[in-house]
């Protein structure tokens, strides 16, 4: 479960530097479980990343819409709008953020 922070100042945490990659530092706005992560990520002047090697992001395919999406592009649905099923090769990473519709929260029990 995430912690619970409202609008608190960035500044006063310390960047801590990131174990696996050199040059690269962080400040961690929220975590849960190691697997879901908000940051702030700051690479020092100068900084390559050549022995790293090339990173891929992924890309998506809405098989209904015969459209693959890559890293970088973004959506936004308003609820009820159909979408999907997906496909992905390479796999993906993706900032999801989901809300209900005002309809549903006056519908839900009390």
């Amino acid at each position: 479960m995430k912690q619970e922070k409202e609008f608190f100042d960035t500044t006063a945490m310390p960047w801590q530097p990131v174990d696996d990659s050199p040059g690269v530092s962080e400040r961690v706005l929220s975590r849960s479980n190691d697997v879901i992560l908000t940051r702030l990520a700051r690479w020092d002047v100068g900084l390559d990343t050549t022995p790293t090697g090339i990173i891929r992001h992924g890309e998506l395919t809405d098989l209904t819409l015969g459209k693959t999406f890559h890293a970088g592009e973004y959506a936004c649905r308003p609820v009820g709008m159909p979408h999907g099923p997906y496909r992905t090769g390479p796999g993906c990473l993706m900032l999801e953020v989901r809300y209900l519709a005002t309809k549903a929260l006056s519908e839900t029990p009390a």
